[in-house]
């Protein structure tokens, strides 16, 4: 090995090493992080892997420069000791935070001469330092100073039993040296005074006195001291230290002259808290003050205290109730809603008159972007408080709500507290945002959780696991908004009022663009009413050829779209130095900007005649659609085959559907043998998306008549109810969605069931002069629709219905009997 060091020995990459002194024969890893260090350890690993070692000399060990073994001529930043390790590098890593761990193993000493080169990479000529053969005797210091490092194991020094078995073969004095001094913990200085001590027996003095040094701290320390007594002096060493960082973050202005304990105690104290809870709190203070601060145990308590200090337990808005105020703010944030704007006036009305009243919580159900968040909002700007929501869309662990036990790791409070914290007081205006969405799993059910949090007879207690002292809720006004009502669990849907919040019409949805969206759009993108404005034509263009919604939502992202590119038109002619004029956005203008139009108003054609097809109105999350439900007879034995994606109830009701029209065989001149001989195929199109509910019977019914009679019937009538197999016709919800279907659809006549005219007479007049209505309550009503100038048609089936009512009147009598 040295020979082959003879050879490269003159000249070597230099690896300056920090906090470590490298021995010969001495194996260890080395973290490399700076690129110069990395050139010179690659430049190794491409020559012949040898590369010279040495350690920086720190501003401490200055004071040391009058020692020759401590010996630096080279400048900075390569200020190393003189005398240092030549080493082979044996492999390296890449590890993941971008350091290089290189195995080293020293070689032999060496001599820097002269440092050759600092780029890229430090090169230094060298003088190799081999050891000389010591002249005097050294068998007793060799056994000397293996005695003494077996004495230091025994007190509890940790040195591998690998090496203690290769000192015992080890008879080298240098070598010997070399091996000890490496497994010492040594000092930097220290350890470089032992390497730098070229004559070998010199060498070894050195370590036995070092170990001689060691043994006698290690002596003292055990004498007369017991295990309680190291404990103690251990605790009265840490208060003393703790007293000595007290003192520091005073001086610093940190806790303001106070512990954190205590800072915590008057926190405590002027939070306001409950009686139950300035007891816990007060509590866990006597107990964080008795643990270590350090303690994982410690951390917890303390976050805890944090957490009960943040909450709102007395602060509370100033909520002053005028009710002109109140309806002005109304007024000013949403056009139309009068039923529903008065309902919440009645609300803060009784509000005002008596403030303890435990009252109901509002629920606003509608299709989406109708404004049933943005009600909520107005509410709190009326009243003076904060406004604040949480969602709980696909919420399914009950913990959301009441909070994680402390015992668990990474416990936090639940949504409510948490809200609370971040509102800053403890009576905003909580908006419960998709109440409809939230789910159960193996974690609980959290609409069951929520049934203390709504109930005003329980709320005034509410216990949050986490912070586990009753919170006072009441004074929270609580809100939800929803799309449908039948996923909300009875018990929850009991504590709730419901508010429908339906659909805008044409009118309607013209007006809230004029007067909201298109100011609110036009100032979001950096213009004013001086530069744009719409006209009614491209307003009326955007809601029906490229909306077509319950909501407002894709209607203002059109608006914003159009908005958009006028602004970089507006900004590139800025840079261009042109003068800014008004743009007037017209229909043609609309067009050219939205590109082509999504919907026609021919997409259901309602000026031809159709058999077999009967067009039916259907109520979903997103508002009213119209359904065309198409019949069609094949050859076959009589069965029914549905398809559409249709759920289990529609299912079941165009079973009714048929089995009814085959009641009324008779009167409707069917020849009985049809229902035999042919299949009948009932399909809805858009078979991609699912459809459910039994307000399709009606249309169905009417679809199969006109496929089995073989005539066709009007498209421009739309029909929707839920029919029985007696054919009476049940009412319906979604009245108003459907009728705005129906009107976007060109529809201008739609049969309601009978007990549907109230929801009919609530509709605003503009609606109702639009649309002709009939209400029916038996088939034979509805076939009077279609089938008008039937005479014959139509007495047959008065003379049926007759019979039908003789006979549910008898089967009424009989289970009355």
């Amino acid at each position: 090995m040295l020979q082959g060091i003879d050879k490269v020995a003159e000249s070597l990459p230099l690896l300056p090493l920090k906090d470590i002194v490298v021995f010969p024969q001495m194996i260890l890893p080395v973290f490399v992080a700076e690129d110069i260090c990395m050139k010179a350890v690659e430049a190794a690993c491409a020559k012949d892997r040898f590369i010279f070692l040495s350690a920086f000399r720190s501003e401490v060990n200055r004071e040391h420069d009058s020692y020759s073994e401590l010996r630096v001529s080279t400048p900075p930043p390569f200020d190393v000791y003189d005398v240092g390790t030549i080493a082979t590098v044996m492999r390296t890593r890449k590890l993941p935070d971008g350091r290089t761990k290189v195995l080293i193993q020293g070689v032999s000493k060496g001599l820097i001469l002269n440092l050759k080169q600092t780029e890229p990479f430090p090169i230094v000529n060298l003088r190799l330092l081999p050891d000389k053969e010591s002249t005097q005797e050294s068998e007793a210091l060799c056994r000397a100073v293996k005695e003494q490092l077996e004495k230091i194991v025994t007190f509890g020094r940790t040195i591998s039993p690998d090496l203690l078995m290769l000192l015992e073969d080890v008879t080298e004095v240098g070598k010997l040296a070399d091996l000890v001094a490496s497994n010492l913990g040594l000092k930097i200085v220290e350890a470089q005074k032992v390497l730098a001590t070229i004559e070998p027996f010199e060498r070894l003095r050195r370590v036995h006195t070092l170990l001689l040094r060691e043994l006698e701290s290690y002596t003292a320390n055990s004498k007369g001291f017991t295990q309680g007594r190291e404990d103690a002096i251990k605790n009265q060493r840490e208060q003393y230290l703790r007293e000595q960082l007290k003192a520091l973050k005073h001086e610093l202005g940190e806790l303001d002259g106070k512990d954190e304990i205590e800072d915590l105690r008057d926190k405590v104290l002027k939070a306001g808290m409950s009686v139950e809870g300035q007891a816990e709190c007060l509590k866990q203070l006597r107990r964080l003050e008795r643990m270590n601060q350090d303690s994982s145990e410690a951390t917890l308590t303390r976050t805890y205290l944090e957490w009960m200090v943040d909450i709102p337990w007395a602060k509370m808005s100033d909520s002053k109730i005028e009710m002109a105020h109140c309806k002005r703010i109304l007024d000013e944030d949403h056009y139309g809603l009068e039923k529903i704007k008065d309902r919440i006036l009645e609300y803060i009305a009784v509000k005002k008159l008596n403030p303890e009243l435990k009252g109901p919580i509002l629920c606003f159900v509608g299709p989406p972007g109708v404004g049933k968040t943005s009600l909520g909002r107005s509410i709190a700007r009326a009243l003076g408080r904060k406004f604040v929501r949480i969602s709980l869309g696909g919420v399914r662990d009950e913990a959301e709500i009441r909070g994680h036990r402390r015992t668990y790791v990474g416990a936090m409070p639940g949504r409510i507290i948490q809200t609370l914290k971040t509102v800053g007081t403890r009576n905003p205006i909580l908006m419960l945002d998709e109440i409809d969405k939230l789910g159960a799993d193996y974690k609980g059910d959290p609409a069951s959780a929520l049934l203390e949090v709504l109930d005003p007879e329980q709320n005034h207690t509410f216990s949050d696991h986490y912070i586990s002292v009753p919170f006072d809720l009441s004074q929270i006004i609580f809100l939800a908004n929803a799309n449908r009502l039948d996923t909300i669990p009875a018990a929850l849907r009991d504590r709730l009022e419901i508010i429908e919040v339906s659909g805008y019409s044409e009118e309607e949805k013209s007006e809230i663009t004029r007067q909201y969206i298109i100011p609110k759009v036009i100032v979001q993108n950096g213009l004013n009413s001086e530069l744009v404005q719409f006209q009614d034509t491209a307003v009326n263009l955007v809601i029906n050829a490229y909306t077509r919604e319950s909501g407002l939502r894709s209607l203002e992202k059109h608006i914003a779209t159009i908005t958009r590119k006028l602004a970089r038109y507006i900004a590139e002619n800025d840079e261009k130095g042109k003068e800014r004029k008004l743009v007037k956005v017209t229909a043609k203008i609309a067009k050219e900007l939205l590109g082509e139009e999504r919907y026609f108003s021919d997409d259901h054609d309602i000026f031809n005649k159709k058999i077999g097809v009967g067009v039916g109105l259907a109520y979903t999350q997103t508002g009213g659609e119209i359904l065309e439900l198409e019949v069609k007879l094949l050859n076959g034995t009589g069965k029914l085959t549905l398809t559409g994606q249709l759920g289990e109830v529609m299912k079941e009701s165009a079973q009714t559907a048929l089995s009814c029209v085959r009641s009324f065989a008779k009167e409707l001149e069917i020849e009985s043998s049809q229902f035999t001989n042919f299949d009948v195929h009932l399909h809805v199109p858009a078979g991609g998306i699912p459809k459910d509910g039994p307000s399709a019977g009606v249309a169905i019914a009417i679809a199969l008549i006109s496929a089995f009679k073989n005539k066709p019937i009007s498209q421009d009538i739309a029909v929707t109810g839920e029919i029985t197999l007696h054919g009476r016709i049940l009412p319906i919800g979604g009245v108003r969605e459907k009728i705005l279907a129906a009107l976007r659809a060109g529809i201008r006549k739609v049969c309601l069931p009978e007990k549907n005219k109230g929801s009919f007479a609530e509709l605003p007049l503009t609606i109702r002069r639009r649309v002709n209505v009939s209400f029916v309550s038996t088939l034979e009503d509805v076939i009077k629709e279609y089938f008008i100038n039937e005479e014959n048609l139509s007495q047959k089936l008065d003379e049926s219905k007759n019979t039908h009512e003789r006979n549910i009147s008898v089967e009424d009598n009989i289970s009355v009997a």
